[in-house]
C-alpha cells in the first residue's frame, strides 16, 4: 500500500510532517510519500539521521497551497503545488489514499476535481468522529457543505452509517438528525424534509433512524452517526473541541488552589489524563472525506508529528476497509426519486 501525504499542508509543515510520516512507515510497515519541497524534505531527514529510511520516498513539488488562497481556484492556479501534486497521483493510481492537514476546502475541491465523487454521490462530506458518553459519535457534515439538499443529507447518513459499521465496528450504527428539538414536526423546511427521507428509510429498515436529536445530546451518546449541514456541524465540533478546553482548564485550576487540592490532584490524576485523552485530536489524526472516491485524509491544520503519523494509520485503515466500494455498491438506496 502507498500513502501519499502532503508533506507542505498545515501550521507545522512540513517539520512535523514529514516526521510523523517516517514513524508511520516505521510503525505500520507501508510506503509512505512525502510530496513537496525536495531539498527542504531531505535536509528534515537528514537532520533526523531518517535518510534512506525503509518505506519513504519523495516527490517534488516546489509549489504550495495557502490558507489565505481561494479554495475553489488555487489547484488549478497552482498545478505544482504539494497538494495538487499529491491529489494527481492517486487520480493516475501512483497512490492508494492521500492526507493532508491543509486548507480543507482546496483538499475537497482539488479531490473532487481529480478524483472525482463515488458515482451517484452528490456531495463530499467531511465525516470526524468525536467522543460522546458511551463510545464515539460520527458527525456528518462537519464543514464541508455549508448549503444542503435534503437529499445530501439522506446520502451524509447512508455513507456515515457504512463508515461507523464497516471502520469502527458498530454493527447497527443509531442515525439521528441534528435539529433545533426532538420532535418530528421541528425544524426549518430542509431539517423537515430530510426528517421525512430518513423516517421513510428507517422504515424500509436500510437505516436505523433514531429521529431529531438535539446538540447537547449528541456528546451524550444519542447517536452514532449525526448528520446535519456543513455550517451546523461545524458549528458543533468547535462549540464541543472549544468547551472540552475550557473545562480542563477549570479543572486545572480548581487542583491548584491550593496544597490540599494539589494532593488530591495526585489521586485523581489517572482519570483526569484520561478525561483529556478523549478530546486528544493527536490520537485522532484527522477525518475522512467520504463520498470520494479514494480515500481522503484531512489532518488537522494544527498537526503535530503525533497526529501526522495517526492520520496516515487512518488512511491505511480506510484502505483496507473496502468503504468505497460498498458505498458505490449501496448509492441506488441513498437517491431520491
Amino acid at each position: 500500500m502507498k500513502i501519499i501525504v502532503d508533506a507542505m499542508g498545515g501550521d507545522n509543515a512540513p517539520e512535523a510532517i514529514v516526521r510523523g510520516g517516517v514513524r508511520a512507515a516505521k510503525q505500520f510497515g507501508e510506503d509512505v510519500v512525502l510530496v513537496g519541497q525536495e531539498e527542504r524534505l531531505r535536509a528534515i531527514l537528514k537532520a533526523d539521521g531518517a535518510e534512506g529510511a525503509p518505506h519513504v520516498s519523495i516527490v517534488h513539488a516546489p509549489d504550495l497551497v495557502d490558507m489565505h488562497d481561494d479554495p475553489a481556484t488555487v489547484l488549478r492556479k497552482k498545478p505544482e503545488s504539494s497538494m495538487a501534486v499529491a491529489l494527481k497521483m492517486v487520480q493516475k493510481g501512483e497512490g492508494d489514499a492521500i492526507v493532508s492537514a491543509g486548507s480543507t476546502g482546496a483538499l475537497l475541491a482539488g479531490a473532487t476535481l481529480f478524483c472525482k465523487r463515488i458515482k451517484g454521490i452528490r456531495r463530499g462530506a467531511l465525516a470526524p468522529v468525536m467522543p460522546c458518553a458511551g463510545g464515539q459519535v460520527l458527525l456528518v457534515d462537519a464543514g464541508a457543505n455549508t448549503e444542503c439538499t435534503a437529499e445530501y443529507l439522506l446520502q451524509f447518513a447512508f455513507m456515515g452509517s457504512l463508515y461507523m459499521r464497516k471502520i469502527m465496528g458498530v454493527e447497527q450504527p443509531r442515525v439521528g438528525l441534528v435539529n433545533n428539538g426532538s420532535e418530528d414536526t421541528k425544524g426549518d423546511p430542509l431539517r423537515l424534509e430530510a426528517y421525512r427521507l430518513l423516517k421513510a428509510a428507517g422504515d424500509a429498515g436500510r437505516l436505523r433512524f433514531v429521529g431529531n436529536v438535539e446538540g447537547r445530546d449528541v456528546p451524550l451518546g444519542a447517536c452514532d452517526v449525526a448528520v446535519c449541514d456543513g455550517f451546523a456541524g461545524n458549528v458543533m465540533l468547535k462549540t464541543i473541541e472549544g468547551v472540552a478546553k475550557f473545562m480542563s482548564g477549570e479543572l486545572k485550576q480548581v487542583f491548584l488552589r491550593s496544597a490540599g487540592t494539589k494532593l488530591g490532584y495526585l489521586l485523581v490524576k489517572g482519570g483526569l489524563d484520561d478525561f483529556r485523552g478523549l478530546f486528544d485530536q493527536d490520537k485522532i489524526g484527522g477525518a475522512p472525506f467520504l463520498g470520494i472516491s479514494c480515500p481522503v485524509i484531512k489532518a488537522h491544520g494544527s498537526s503535530n508529528e503525533t497526529a501526522a503519523m495517526n492520520a496516515v494509520r487512518q488512511a491505511i485503515e480506510f484502505c483496507r476497509s473496502g468503504l468505497i466500494a460498498e458505498i458505490a455498491g449501496q448509492v441506488g438506496f441513498m437517491t431520491v426519486g
